[in-house]
C-alpha cells in the first residue's frame, strides 16, 4: 500500500518539475501551433481513468480544427490528412503528450500506467477482450510497457497483454526503470506509426 503513496508523491514532484523546466519548450510549441493552423493550442478529450472515472485529457492539438471538433473521433491512420504540419513533428517526438503533465499533477493520471483509451474504443475493446476491464484497476499513465515495447498501432490484444503485465508486476523500482526506458522511444521513428486505413 505504501508504494501507492510513493507513486503519487513521485507523480506530483516530477510533473511539477517537468512543467517548470519545460515551460520554454511548451511556450514555443504553443506558438508554432498557433502560427501553423487556426484553432485552440490544447486539445481536450474525455477519457476513462481508474474505476471508470471520467476525466479530460490534455494534448497539444496536432490535427485540423474541424477534425478535432467531430462528434466521433477515430485513431490516426498512416498519412492521415487531418494531421497538421506541426502536428506531424509533435507526434514524431511525442511532444503532443507533454500537457498531460498537468493531468498528472492534478491526479487524473500517473506517470507510468496503462494509456487511457478513447471512449469510442473502450466498449468495443471490452466486447472483444473481456480482460480489458482489469486495466481500470490502475490509474491511466503517460507511459508504460505498451508505449515502450509497442507502437501507436500495436494491436489492442498486444497492448492489453503489456498493460496487464505491468499491473501484475507493479513496483516503484519498475516505474523508475520504465521512465528511463521511455527516453529511448523518442529515437524510434516507427513508434508513432499510425494505423492502416482498413484497421
Amino acid at each position: 500500500m505504501y508504494e501507492r503513496y510513493i507513486k503519487r508523491a513521485l507523480d506530483v514532484v516530477l510533473s511539477a518539475v517537468g512543467l517548470v523546466v519545460l515551460s520554454p519548450l511548451l511556450a514555443l510549441i504553443a506558438l508554432a501551433i498557433r502560427l501553423d493552423s487556426p484553432g485552440p493550442v490544447v486539445f481536450k478529450q474525455k477519457r476513462f481513468g481508474k474505476d471508470r472515472k471520467l476525466f479530460e485529457i490534455y494534448k497539444f492539438r496536432t490535427m485540423r480544427q474541424d477534425a478535432c471538433a467531430q462528434a466521433t473521433q477515430h485513431s490516426a491512420a498512416k498519412g492521415d490528412p487531418r494531421i497538421t504540419r506541426v502536428g506531424r513533428w509533435l507526434r514524431r517526438f511525442r511532444l503532443d503528450e507533454l500537457p498531460q503533465l498537468a493531468n498528472i499533477f492534478r491526479g487524473d493520471m500517473t506517470l507510468v500506467g496503462p494509456r487511457p483509451e478513447m471512449l469510442e474504443n473502450v466498449e468495443k475493446y471490452k466486447l472483444q477482450l473481456p480482460d480489458f476491464v482489469y486495466r481500470e484497476k490502475m490509474k491511466a499513465g503517460l507511459t508504460g510497457y505498451a508505449q515502450i515495447e509497442g507502437k501507436y498501432n500495436t494491436t489492442p490484444e498486444d497492448k492489453l497483454m503489456l498493460d496487464l503485465m505491468y499491473i501484475e508486476s507493479f513496483s516503484i523500482w519498475l516505474d523508475i526503470k520504465l521512465l528511463f526506458r521511455t527516453l529511448t522511444v523518442f529515437f524510434r521513428a516507427d513508434s508513432t506509426e499510425g494505423f492502416d486505413e482498413e484497421t
